[in-house]
């Protein structure tokens, strides 16, 4: 009887907790998610969108002419959707850069077209010019010494023959197993703490290659694609900084081939090539642009959330899955809200950025001139012009207290299956709740880990809550990314779709909720 008296005495001491328990869970609008649902499943603009980026505009190298109209296309396509001021804010960029063709032929033992393209900003040839094959390793400046005096006029190739017996097939999705690892959280490795300095070698080494080839007076380099099948992945080789050395010609050559030439010129130092490129620079607009448009907040208006992706893209393919997908689900996420009359309580402000591909320089230029910025280091000022040391006091702007969260998409065109909580412990439980009415679509995880490399960056790095979704992979990394493969083939319609919704029901959310998103500690 005592035993049953004081269990029955617990019980009771529990009782009030239960009610306070309960009142502290994060709320979810399911009747406005269901709205989200219907818009987003039955309506959707999603992939006219995305078609007109890709097929219709294509590649959007940051401060071509595509990437312009890109940004104006955009501009109006929000506006016209009954976005309040939409509008561009141009940040200080660099020169502009296209390519309109290029040609590489093997001369002999017969004459052979070969699968090539040129690196983003990189030379022209003026015309067709030829040249012998020379293999070379230079990996720094130490490899210079053996090499001077011998590369005028010739043809280098600079990388080592493929190896494929290290290809690899990633799982398109994810499983509930790698889904529970992603969950996990990994204490960072001292080596992680490395990364910008090691990144910055790379780019101090290369500027040294450049200076080096052009005073040897190289004709060409060609460089092996980092993917097999045919599938050439190229980003930047030149500059777009007006007044930097530009280089020799730099192009990416299929693997298959370039193995092919590998084994040719270490049997025959006299094997020609012939090579045309054809490129245009762009000096007369130094300037790029972010789009913004907005829907107006109610009685917290001062308020911020945003949403974003970048709408740049680099020249191989149209820029599908890196990252016209991205930018069309942030704008179908709006356009959801929008045409279902949501009064948000905060501002929902929509950003598409132009320089992601160069450095995230669109996304850290904004967030520098609204919110704040860390001190910056000269070596890496000379690099890149926005961006700064992930340590440091940082200075904030006014608006720095108004940003609620900023929601970022960037990692092709499959489903979210989570979002990285960047280390913040405190939105865990609020972003579980979030995800739970869309368990059913596969969104369930929310991992602790942090993720880099794209638009949310510059936003956590000064203090603010900045996140990027999980997405399932699909073919992104093994065919897609920078690749001549980036096409809206490549675009899945369902998960584009599914993502419009998952991110329209987010910033709603967050717009919606009584406290704006907690932050991490300034200093971390």
């Amino acid at each position: 009887m005592r035993r049953t008296a004081l269990g029955l005495l617990s019980v009771l001491l529990l009782l009030p907790l239960a009610p306070h328990r309960a009142a502290a869970e994060e709320p979810v609008d399911l009747e406005t998610l269901s709205r989200i649902r219907n818009e987003g499943f039955r309506h959707s603009h999603v992939m006219e969108t995305v078609h007109h980026l890709t097929d219709v505009i294509g590649p959007r190298v940051t401060g071509s002419p595509q990437a312009r109209e890109a940004s104006e296309w955009t501009r109006k396509q929000l506006a016209d959707w009954g976005l309040a001021n939409a509008h561009l804010e141009p940040w200080e960029f660099g020169r502009g850069w296209t390519y309109s063709g290029a040609s590489l032929t093997l001369l002999k033992p017969q004459r052979s077209p070969l699968l090539v393209v040129p690196k983003g900003y990189t030379a022209g040839t003026n015309g067709p010019v030829h040249g012998p094959l020379m293999a070379v390793k230079v990996t720094t400046e130490k490899d210079f010494e053996q090499y001077k005096g011998k590369l005028a006029g010739k043809v280098l190739l600079l990388d080592e023959a493929f190896d494929f017996s290290k290809e690899k097939n990633d799982p398109r999705r994810y499983t509930d197993e790698t889904l529970r690892d992603l969950g996990q959280y990994k204490i960072p490795k001292d080596a992680d703490n490395d990364r910008e300095k090691r990144y910055m070698e790379r780019l101090r080494q290369r500027r040294a290659r450049v200076k080096f080839f052009t005073e040897e007076k190289v004709l060409a380099i060609l460089e092996a694609s980092d993917t097999p099948w045919g599938i050439l992945r190229a980003g930047g080789g030149g500059t777009f900084r007006p007044g930097d050395n530009v280089g020799p010609p730099s192009l990416v050559v299929a693997a298959e081939q370039y193995n092919r030439l590998i084994r040719l010129a270490e049997k025959d130092p006299a094997v020609d090539v012939e090579l045309d490129v054809k490129v245009r620079y762009y000096d007369d607009d130094l300037t790029s642009s972010n789009t913004i448009a907005e829907i107006p907040g109610t009685d917290k208006a001062d308020e911020v959330v945003m949403v974003g992706a970048h709408l740049d893209s680099w020249h191989t393919g149209t820029g599908a899955t890196d990252n016209a997908a991205g930018s069309a689900v942030a704008m179908e996420a709006v356009r959801i809200l929008k045409a279902l009359g949501i009064k948000p309580r905060r501002t929902i402000r929509v950003a598409l950025w132009t320089g992601e591909e160069e450095g995230l320089i669109g996304s850290y230029a904004y967030v520098g001139q609204h919110f704040g910025s860390r001190p910056q280091d000269p070596e890496v000022k000379d690099f890149s012009r926005y961006s700064w040391k992930s340590t440091g006091p940082v200075t904030v702007k006014p608006e720095h207290a108004k940003l609620s969260a900023y929601f970022n998409l960037d990692n092709g065109s499959g489903k979210i299956r989570g979002i990285y909580a960047e280390e913040n412990a405190a939105v865990v439980p609020i972003f579980e709740a979030w995800l739970r009415p869309f368990a059913d679509l596969g969104a369930t995880t929310v991992s602790q880990r942090h993720t880099g490399a794209t638009d949310h960056v510059p936003f956590d790095s000064v203090g603010l809550p900045g996140f990027q979704f999980i997405q399932d992979q699909l073919d992104y990394m093994e065919m897609t990314h920078h690749t001549n493969m980036d096409t809206y083939d490549h675009l899945d319609r369902d998960d584009m779709m599914q993502a419009s919704v998952v991110m329209a029901s987010f910033i709603y959310q967050a717009a919606m909720r009584p406290e704006m998103l907690p932050r991490k500690p300034l200093g971390q």
